[in-house]
């Protein structure tokens, strides 16, 4: 597990699920950037009730950032080509709409 800090644009909407033992979290894309300009999908998952309202109030490509747990991963596409991604557990965020959540 990496603590990590992302900053990026919502992909698509964040959605809200039920777990089976009737937890409820909510499953987003954020588009992170990279340093030669390509973009990586990160994978989000957050647990927390206040990350959770926050995330299901944003709309597609708004900005944002998380911090939380990482782990950086690799698959392989159509064409058998690997390429990174990653995935993050949320435990707080930030936007240009709010003052940070903790």
């Amino acid at each position: 597990m990496i603590d990590a800090l992302i900053a990026g644009r919502l992909y698509g909407s964040a959605e809200e699920r039920t777990g089976q033992a009737g937890s409820v979290y909510v499953t987003c894309k954020v588009k992170v950037m990279t340093e030669d300009g390509d973009t990586i999908l990160c994978n989000v998952i957050a647990f927390q009730d206040h990350v959770r309202n926050h995330l299901l109030q944003l709309n597609d490509g708004e900005s944002l950032s998380l911090s939380g747990a990482l782990t950086p991963k690799v698959w392989t596409d159509k064409q058998g080509k690997t390429r990174p991604a990653i995935d993050l557990i949320a435990h707080a965020m930030l936007t240009v709409h709010q003052a940070p959540v903790v």
